[in-house]
């Protein structure tokens, strides 16, 4: 998985800190292998493949934004 190019700020700008990207990258490698573990651990112990997807999604819509109600 290749992290995104762009990080989009609130206002359409793209994040151009050079330290803030290489956060960024690091982060998204570090997250999609963690995903990547986790769902293949769920199908190999039985998860239905479309469920697990559903499970991963609904995870990330959870988030709360911070600083946020």
């Amino acid at each position: 998985m290749t992290a995104p190019v762009i990080w989009p700020q609130s206002d359409g700008r793209p994040v151009a800190c050079r330290e803030k990207l290489r956060v960024l990258e690091e982060n998204y490698q570090e997250l999609a292998q963690v995903m990547r573990d986790m769902f293949e651990d769920a199908v190999l112990m039985g998860v239905d493949d479309a469920a697990a997807r559903r499970i991963l999604t609904d995870l990330v819509a959870a988030l709360k934004t911070p600083g946020r109600a």
